[in-house]
């Protein structure tokens, strides 16, 4: 099981390496720390944070290879405050994982964001993470924005 105060698991819980390799994903993105987030990758993963075109990635087509998903961290993840995951529910099966579940965002100016999702993970036979697909809609994360 995960420890760390900016994870709340109360989904199933096992040793399938996808499960792991997710939870030590969060854990890593609430430290804050970018290198310890890359060192779980695979060096051709890719990030599709949301899937599709977004904000994050206006062509839909991922962000590729440590350097890729490096830049994501500088445009996603490293103006964020803080975080927490909450994670009500978890499939593992095969090289994957999917969980449900929200991450709740504080932004720099205390501006609150609880986005609900779907997150899926893939891991190679070492268990670095190959794929990230998290699918979640920008529309409804942000009709939860509200200052704390």
């Amino acid at each position: 099981m995960i420890d760390s105060d900016a994870v709340t698991w109360t989904a199933p819980d096992d040793d399938h390496p996808a499960r792991r390799a997710s939870q030590a994903s969060a854990a890593a993105v609430a430290r804050g720390v970018k290198e310890d987030w890359l060192a779980l990758f695979a060096p051709d993963a890719v990030v599709e944070d949301p899937v599709g075109p977004s904000v994050f990635d206006p062509e839909g087509k991922g962000h590729r290879g440590r350097d890729g998903i490096g830049g994501f961290w500088d445009l996603a993840i490293a103006g964020v405050r803080r975080f927490h995951f909450t994670i009500t529910d978890s499939f593992a099966n095969g090289d994957s994982c999917a969980n449900v579940g929200t991450i709740t965002t504080v932004l720099e100016d205390g501006t609150r964001v609880d986005t609900e999702g779907v997150f899926v993970y893939r891991v190679d036979e070492a268990g670095r993470i190959t794929s990230i697909r998290a699918h979640w809609e920008l529309d409804r994360a942000m009709a939860t924005a509200a200052k704390e």
